[in-house]
């Protein structure tokens, strides 16, 4: 079974270039000096190196020998050869074992390399004693040194790379992990602002609608004999869809609610109780106890919001006569009190949300607290009224506080 050879980057491309150009000068300097010195088989050394570098030649021009380690294998073996036999009439022939080191250590499997530059290194330094008449460790130093350097290069240069190859694949497995992860915080952020904006709908856009229809439906009634009654049915409609437009176009450009804007919390709860009394048929009434807080921008429209939800609960549904909203200062977390006496419900059977039941303002009430790590309560029961508490921290909770909570 074959095996690929290891893939060509650009700095082995480069190194194969170099390897080329030192086997051609070898050999022909092994041409030229057995020329030059007029050594016995002159033409036969010549006709070897030419052999050797038209069998070497070969290789590059052969893709199957870049695909396959047995192709390689084949091709350094007719390589191997031709330098046999070159060595066998030129000593300048051991020259080439040297470049011969890397073939071998790169295109075959470690330990099959290891042992071709061993059986080249012991020819080359038989050959060379061959020729000379003699044996001596300078012969033997020479190519076994070469040898020694040549795989100290070649291991050390893939160990480089297979390094280099591994903090590649961290890298793009890190990319690849950081784009998820992108991925995943903007799903949760899209997911984040579409709560946002229908909690937002709901108490706003939503309860001003069903406001409109309300007092349309009143003037409704009071024609066609109390025309002054439906006039004024009418204007407070109007002045609700006036409000709700500001909302919608506060929406759009992300700013506080109109209700808040140049003014306090408390001053933006007894302006939606006056506004609820005289739209509605319901006495709205607003308390501050304790002293004034500072809050942050997103605790006071969460504030705001949860009074608008309620007081438009307690408008449609309640059958009310009359509601109190108090603020109230607790040392360390404020409070938001709405109190009606109306008919009351059972908290624990309220509709789940829907299309056609309704049902989100309690939800989105919860949500409210639970994003600023506050709490909200609802005491009811029917013929008795209700009471809804929200409470938040003077101090925002840590994101491990935060997590801890049911």
């Amino acid at each position: 079974m074959s095996t690929a050879a290891p893939v060509l980057t650009p700095t082995i491309r480069a190194l194969a270039w170099c390897l080329h150009l030192l086997i051609a000068g070898l050999l022909v300097l092994a041409a030229g000096r057995a020329v030059a010195v007029d050594r016995p088989h002159a033409g036969l050394i010549v006709a070897a190196a030419a052999a050797f570098g038209l069998t070497y030649a070969a290789g590059p021009f052969l893709p199957r020998i870049r695909r396959s380690r047995r192709a390689a294998a084949w091709w350094l073996a007719a390589v191997g050869a031709v330098w046999l036999l070159l060595l066998g009439l030129s000593p300048d022939a051991i020259w080439v074992a040297f470049p011969l080191y890397f073939l071998q250590l790169h295109l075959l499997p470690r330990r099959a390399g290891l042992t071709a530059v061993v059986v080249t290194a012991a020819a080359a330094v038989a050959g060379f004693a061959a020729h000379t008449g003699s044996f001596t460790p300078a012969v033997a130093i020479g190519p076994t040194l070469g040898a020694a350097v040549a795989v100290g290069v070649v291991w050390g240069y893939q160990a480089l790379y297979r390094e280099s190859e591994q903090r590649r694949q961290l890298i793009e497995e890190l990319t690849a992990t950081r784009a998820d992860l992108a991925r995943a915080q903007h799903t949760a952020g899209v997911l984040a602002e579409r709560e946002r904006l229908a909690r937002e709908i709901h108490d706003t856009l939503a309860q001003g609608l069903s406001s409109i229809q309300l007092l349309l439906r009143a003037a409704e009634r009071a024609l066609p004999g109390r025309t002054d009654a439906a006039a004024g049915h009418v204007d407070a409609a109007r002045q609700v869809a006036v409000d709700n437009l500001a909302e919608a176009r506060r929406f759009v450009a992300a700013l506080t609610p109109p209700a808040l804007e140049g003014t306090t919390l408390a001053d933006a709860l007894e302006r939606l109780c006056t506004t609820t009394s005289a739209r509605h048929r319901l006495t709205a009434r607003f308390h501050l106890a304790g002293d004034p807080v500072s809050l942050s921008t997103a605790q006071e429209v969460a504030l705001l919001r949860v009074a608008q939800s309620a007081l438009a609960n307690t408008v449609r549904h309640a059958r009310a006569t009359t509601a109190e909203v108090t603020l109230s200062n607790l040392g360390d977390h404020v409070a938001l009190h709405v109190v009606d006496d109306g008919h009351g419900f059972d908290p624990e059977q309220t509709p789940a949300p829907g299309v056609d039941s309704g049902g989100f303002g309690l939800a989105a009430m919860r949500a409210r607290m639970d994003t600023l790590g506050g709490t909200l309560a609802v005491e009811s029961a029917p013929g008795h009224g209700t009471a809804l508490t929200a409470r938040l921290p003077l101090t925002p909770p840590t994101e491990t506080e935060r997590e801890g909570r049911p």
